[in-house]
């Protein structure tokens, strides 16, 4: 099939094309059995929340794509982004040129080259780097002038090929995630004022695959509780549940994640933080996905605002101890939008 020549390309300035890409919450997280391909099959509600990294592309000068990483504000990032050839935006943008030559797209793919601003922590359970996987599939194929040649299918498969958390962000909002991460469900979200999370981040790192590793060694909850609460809150969503009804669960929902023992088991000040958390806020603190961000719901701005200042200063102070040599990442973020009654 042959395609128009791209268009606009042309003295293109960064912000050509921009994305912003949100991270991830884990309202549930439930692991259900080893996969023949090495995976775990999940079942998880997920959340967009509204901390994002920020993606710019356009067109190269040059024959190869390339990725300029910057923190907040254009400031040094921090953390360990590991092996450029290994960023997800740089093979996200890979991705969506082998699918446009899949489907016999025969219009010219420049390079491209790409500015990310990080603002979600580095390896912190938050789906940062999934997220700007999926942003820079979608972001590429615009730059490109090609945004409606990949039909969702073909999207959501070459998402699947960078990563199990990275489909869910192709949907964004509220949605039940299967399988290894590639079935995305997408679900309504609360009725009424959509909730605020506060996101705490101390300064070390939880590996995935010793997380996975050490659940695999028996360091896990119970079996089936985390899947019960999970499928309960996919149906409830389903069905229309009103926020109030849904803050009330913050409890249960805290409690499952089938990872938090191995990440806490890795991570032994992780739980002295969790129970400091607990006893400094008076409310259930979860765990994001293999951690180690941990969350706390509330219903409004305000109070998810107050309740980042009380832990910041705390934590600065020494009061309330976080594992890392400096003091933890904390912020107040919305969850995507409810629906109104």
């Amino acid at each position: 099939m042959r395609t128009p020549p791209i268009a606009g390309v042309r003295g293109a300035e960064w912000g050509q094309v921009a994305r912003d890409a949100p991270a991830k919450l884990n309202l549930t997280l439930a692991i259900l059995g080893r996969r023949p391909d090495g995976f775990h099959d999940l079942h998880s509600v997920m959340v967009a929340v509204g901390l994002a990294d920020r993606l710019e592309l356009r067109i190269a000068a040059g024959p190869v794509d390339t990725l300029t990483v910057v923190g907040p504000g254009g400031d040094p990032v921090s953390g360990d982004l590991g092996p450029p050839q290994d960023n997800l935006v740089l093979r996200g943008i890979g991705a969506a040129r082998a699918a446009l030559r899949a489907t016999a797209v025969e219009a010219p793919l420049p390079a491209l080259a790409a500015r990310l601003e990080k603002r979600i922590p580095v390896a912190a359970g938050l789906g940062g780097g999934s997220s700007d996987g999926a942003a820079a599939i979608d972001g590429s194929l615009e730059a490109w002038g090609l945004a409606t040649m990949l039909d969702p299918a073909a999207r959501l498969a070459a998402a699947a090929a960078l990563g199990s958390d990275v489909p869910f962000f192709l949907a964004g909002g509220w949605a039940l995630v299967e399988g290894r991460g590639e079935r995305v469900t997408p679900l309504p979200g609360v009725r009424g004022a959509a909730p605020w999370v506060l996101l705490v981040t101390p300064a070390v790192a939880a590996s995935t695959a010793a997380v996975y590793a050490a659940y695999a060694a028996g360091v896990r909850p119970p079996a089936g509780a985390s899947l019960a609460t999970s499928s309960h809150l996919a149906a409830e969503l389903a069905r229309g549940l009103a926020a109030g009804r849904f803050l009330d669960r913050a409890g249960v929902l805290a409690a499952s994640n089938d990872l938090a023992p191995a990440t806490a088991a890795l991570l032994p000040a992780l739980g002295g933080l969790r129970r400091g958390l607990g006893r400094l806020l008076g409310r259930p603190v979860g765990q994001s996905g293999s951690g180690p961000t941990l969350w706390v719901l509330y219903p409004s701005e305000a109070a998810a605002r107050e309740a980042a200042d009380l832990v910041g200063r705390e934590a600065a102070d020494g009061s309330l101890e976080a594992p890392g040599d400096t003091p933890p990442f904390v912020v107040a973020a919305p969850i995507a939008g409810g629906r109104q009654p």
